[in-house]
């Protein structure tokens, strides 16, 4: 079900940080805006800035889990335990929920 797994970082600069993990991973930055915060995906890396308020709801998510059944990951992390914090919704770039594992892990998944 998970088909990758997304590593976030957060930076000060982000179009000073976007050339390092572009020549590290040999990919070009996609660069977008949600919620007040500046993002850009770079291969296996989620970078993102901004304000300290904005970027709490980016923070508090340990990686982001790219699925190929939004709505069928949700459901069997759900039946193994998991709890949703946040349903399925639209983004800028797919559909997302988070879903908070077990462990206390709280994971963004996104997808189709």
């Amino acid at each position: 079900m998970i088909t990758s797994v997304i590593a976030r970082q957060r930076v000060d600069d982000l179009d000073a940080a976007v050339p390092f993990y572009e020549r590290l991973t040999g990919r070009t930055a996609e660069r977008f805006a949600f919620a007040g915060v500046r993002l850009a995906a770079v291969g296996s890396f989620l970078l993102y800035s901004g304000p300290d308020e904005a970027v709490q709801r980016v923070a508090g998510v340990s990686a982001t889990l790219t699925v190929g059944d939004l709505t069928a990951a949700v459901e069997a992390a759900v039946a193994a335990g998991a709890t949703v914090v946040m349903p399925p919704q639209p983004t800028p770039n797919g559909h997302r929920a988070v879903v908070r594992h077990p462990e206390g892990g709280v994971y963004e998944y996104v997808g189709p």
